[in-house]
């Protein structure tokens, strides 16, 4: 079988492995298809080579078919249409005791800490499976973990009906995090640098800021006749958005890390101390995320059609991060049993 693997110092590959047999409680999916995105990146440019093994098949975004299930599986079956919920825990670490066991203190992130989905026969344990209806296509469901990582930081913002959010960063999650509060009923801004990202944006019926033209504390104050934004979502990982985040929030607002920062950064904690501001880290999620997102692209809540970018087949792999890290893509899916070409 094809397979995509990082092998180092920003190369990766497409080869042929041989296929894993499932071993007990473990499933055989045919993979359909697989997002690439930031995290992605992350591991191809050599920001993750502490923790990774190499030649490393990655990929966690996914949807497919089980082609085969091991000894002890039950409540699945060949044929089923699938995604995965690319998380392992222990179970007995203090994190998992609390109930906290999508940040387990010794999480496996499958397709990191061990292969991931970017190959054509993908072996996982049938715990992480989580099923997709018969109404969502296997092209959308591949949106289903950005889609469950959006629906986790707004539930963790506990954000309410008549807020108002500002988003900082345009990216593929930003996107879904302002998808996913303006269906809660919140007013959303996108906070957005590039103009094409603006644009794109705004056809989707979100208002934008330029930050390197408008003075975005000053519109936010305009925009909240003087109080300050109910929830704001850092999602750009950049230095200068963390310094200015907690301008943006009210008295008593919140102020959620969603975006991935490779070094520490600075933050206005006088801000916080001053407006008595909750300041949140909001990572991966949980299965009540990925069913929540499995029913906004079901119920067409999330417009997948206009984020997914471009369709490339796992031959094309390089094209399709070099596309993803132009910063003009929203998604790009690799149709990974495609023979053809880039659409």
């Amino acid at each position: 079988m094809r397979a995509a693997a990082y092998l180092g110092d920003g190369s990766v590959a497409v080869t042929t492995l041989p296929p894993t047999p499932p071993a007990v409680d473990q499933v055989v999916i045919d993979v359909a298809y697989v997002g690439v995105c930031g995290t992605d990146l992350h591991i191809i440019h050599g920001s993750m080579d502490a923790r990774v093994s190499r030649p490393l098949v990655f990929g966690h975004e996914m949807s497919g078919t089980i082609r085969e299930v091991g000894a002890g599986v039950s409540g699945w079956s060949a044929g089923d249409s699938v995604t995965v919920m690319p998380l392992d825990w222990d179970g007995t670490c203090p994190a998992c005791r609390h109930g906290h066991e999508h940040i387990c203190q010794n999480l496996t992130f499958i397709g990191i800490d061990s292969p991931g989905a970017l190959q054509q026969s993908w072996t996982v344990p049938a715990s992480t499976l989580v099923a997709i209806p018969p109404t969502l296509s296997l092209r959308t469901a591949a949106l289903i973990e950005p889609v469950a990582v959006a629906v986790h930081d707004v539930r963790r913002s506990e954000l309410r009906a008549g807020d108002r959010a500002v988003v900082i960063g345009g990216g593929p999650i930003g996107v879904l995090i302002a998808s996913v509060a303006r269906q809660a009923g919140a007013e959303v801004v996108v906070l957005e640098l590039d103009a094409g990202r603006r644009e794109f944006i705004e056809r989707l019926g979100f208002a934008t800021v330029d930050p390197s033209s408008v003075d975005a504390v000053a519109w936010v104050e305009d925009w909240t006749s003087g109080a300050g934004a109910d929830v704001v979502f850092e999602v750009s990982g950049a230095a200068a958005a963390v310094r200015s985040a907690t301008a943006l929030a009210r008295v008593r607002g919140t102020v959620v890390i969603v975006a991935i920062h490779p070094t520490p950064r600075e933050i206005d904690l006088q801000r916080v101390f001053w407006r008595e501001l909750r300041l949140l880290g909001a990572r991966v999620y949980q299965r009540i995320d990925f069913e929540r997102a499995i029913e906004l692209l079901d119920r067409q809540v999330i417009d997948a059609e206009a984020i997914i970018t471009s369709v490339h087949p796992l031959t094309a792999v390089d094209a399709a991060l070099r596309e993803l890290e132009g910063g003009q893509a929203l998604k790009v899916l690799i149709d990974v049993q495609s023979e053809g070409v880039s659409a």
